[in-house]
């Protein structure tokens, strides 16, 4: 199972991402459970990134919504969620 790192932007992303998608916080959860048991379930649509964003990676919430992440450890058991939020929003 995957460990989930939340840094402290993510924390505020995600805080406020909630209160503005009160509907969408079960959807949330369930994504979550499905990542931390894999991480590249089809479901989620994970991919890497590429530019600016390099090293970093993304999985779908929904259609529109994305989390953005990195592996911190060679093996991908550790996972820093970085932020939450539109495809514009994150990327």
């Amino acid at each position: 199972m995957i460990e989930l790192v939340w840094d402290q932007q993510f924390k505020r992303s995600y805080k406020t991402w909630t209160k503005k998608h009160p509907e969408l916080i079960s959807t949330l959860k369930d994504r979550f459970d499905v990542f931390a048991e894999n991480p590249f379930h089809p479901i989620l649509k994970t991919h890497s990134l590429s530019g600016v964003l390099e090293g970093k990676w993304s999985f779908r919430i929904t259609y529109e919504y994305r989390i953005l992440f990195k592996f911190i450890d060679k093996q991908r058991q550790r996972v820093l969620l970085i932020d939450i939020g539109s495809h514009e929003e994150v990327y």
